[in-house]
């Protein structure tokens, strides 16, 4: 029999990775007017996105989840959002060319201001004071005053996370996701390039086929799917003040969501089974995931999985896969085999950037995009030797023209880091380098639609 389950049920178990707060009844206050605000998100759209995942799960539909390593106050402005916007359309453009599937998209945004960290303290030159942890929590900046835990900043990132999906709702609904306008979608520093001219290549058979498709009276006036997008948030769930306080009952079911993103995911430090992350996801309705690192184990992997989606419900789970380019081909397998034995329906996706950070010989924390290619062709190749399906990709990217990850046909070098390094945290693909890697995956995606098709029953082979 399941234990009983409250919204507050976590504060009774084992946690890690969360701040401490030096004065308790300034968090209480935050606590009590966050629960006062309305819903970010609602309860009908996590439950489209949950069917949609469904379909993932079911090899039927592809993930691409990207956007921000943690968001920051400091560079929140509506044209940020909407060039991290507008390259994951561009992608989602290309991944469903490639993979001739429905692309789900899920952002990165509108939430993941909260970072766990290697260690709880930081010190430089024999100073020591608490890690930074993300905007939500404290500031970067290296002093005692920034480095404190504040309360008002959960406020803050509310009032940004909500700004930031009616700006998001607006594109979406709005007009500005219309496939007729794909052409407009390219940024000015991927415009001027070899990868610009393949994506108006590829822009321009769009446009042939929207005119066939407008020919036969399918327009944007008459199938909103052309005009429109469905636009889905996640961030990691790792401050669970604020996610207790987001927290609401949903009058048409009667189940427990929480209203701070569509989807909510475990990291890889905080997954443990009697842990208050998963004490508290477990009683939410919400999609969710978790993610698994070279540590995970393959019995404890299938009582997660139990614990979190003990219905087995397809869509409901997405299990990120982030092993590092060098061991996802031998630590993936069994993991995924675990899985199918047990005849578990959960999403895979991929996670390659946080197995390949690296540090530069100048200090930056930095991703060659090459390890990143890597691990992406891993995983792909480890589901299609296993039969399985390779259910998406998870990136930390940003709309801005940034120089955090090396490599890719812009030849970004170590000299090139300090450039435009405006990370808040981890380093994050730049426009370039992620439409880059979109057209790389949908080469393999088309591959791997080839190869099914020749593996289908009553196929006639052609003699050479």
């Amino acid at each position: 029999m399941a234990r009983k389950w409250a919204p507050d049920s976590w504060r009774g178990k084992p946690i890690r990775q969360v701040p401490e707060y030096p004065d308790e009844s300034a968090m209480e206050t935050v606590e009590k007017q966050l629960r006062r605000m309305p819903p970010l998100v609602f309860a009908g759209e996590a439950r489209n996105l949950k069917r949609q995942l469904g379909r993932v799960a079911e090899g039927q539909a592809f993930v691409l989840q990207g956007g921000d390593c943690a968001e920051s106050f400091a560079e929140f402005h509506p044209d940020n959002i909407r060039d991290t916007f507008r390259v994951l359309l561009q992608m989602a453009v290309v991944l469903t060319f490639g993979a001739a599937l429905p692309v789900v998209k899920v952002g990165r945004l509108a939430g993941q201001f909260v970072k766990p960290r290697s260690e709880p303290t930081e010190t430089i030159e024999g100073k020591t004071l608490p890690s930074y942890r993300g905007d939500m929590v404290n500031a970067m900046e290296f002093t005692e005053e920034a480095r404190t835990p504040d309360p008002d900043r959960l406020m803050q990132g509310y009032n940004q996370s909500a700004a930031t999906l009616n700006l998001i709702r607006a594109f979406a609904q709005g007009g500005y996701a219309d496939l007729h306008k794909v052409h407009q979608w390219n940024l000015g520093f991927v415009a001027d390039s070899a990868l610009g001219e393949r994506y108006k290549d590829l822009a321009d058979r769009l446009d042939e086929t929207l005119a066939f498709m407008a020919a036969c009276g399918l327009t944007s006036e008459t199938t909103p799917q052309i005009r429109e997008t469905d636009f889905f948030t996640s961030h990691e769930g790792l401050l669970l003040n604020y996610e207790q306080a987001m927290t609401r009952v949903d009058s048409t079911s009667g189940d427990w969501y929480d209203t701070s993103a569509h989807l909510l995911w475990i990291g890889d430090r905080t997954r443990q089974l009697d842990g208050a992350h998963v004490e508290f996801m477990r009683g939410i309705a919400n999609p969710l995931a978790f993610k698994a690192g070279p540590s995970t184990d393959a019995d404890e992997m299938l009582k997660l999985i139990d614990i979190l989606n003990p219905g087995n419900e397809p869509g409901r789970l997405t299990i990120i896969s982030r092993m590092g380019a060098d061991k996802v081909e031998t630590l993936l397998p069994p993991l995924i085999r675990a899985v199918e034995a047990e005849g578990k329906k959960v999403v895979w996706v991929c996670d390659p950037m946080h197995g390949n950070t690296e540090k530069s010989a100048t200090g930056y924390k930095t991703r060659p995009v090459e390890r990143i290619l890597e691990e992406v062709k891993g995983f792909f190749a480890v589901h299609a030797a296993e039969g399985t399906h390779a259910g998406g990709v998870h990136f930390e990217m940003t709309g801005q023209d940034v120089t955090e990850c090396t490599g890719g046909a812009q030849a970004i070098t170590e000299a090139n880091l300090s450039d435009r390094y405006h990370t808040h945290c981890d380093p994050r693909l730049n426009a370039k380098q992620a439409l880059e890697l979109a057209f790389l995956l949908a080469e393999i995606l088309k591959l791997g639609r080839s190869r099914d098709a020749a593996k289908a029953p009553g196929r006639v082979r052609r003699a050479n």
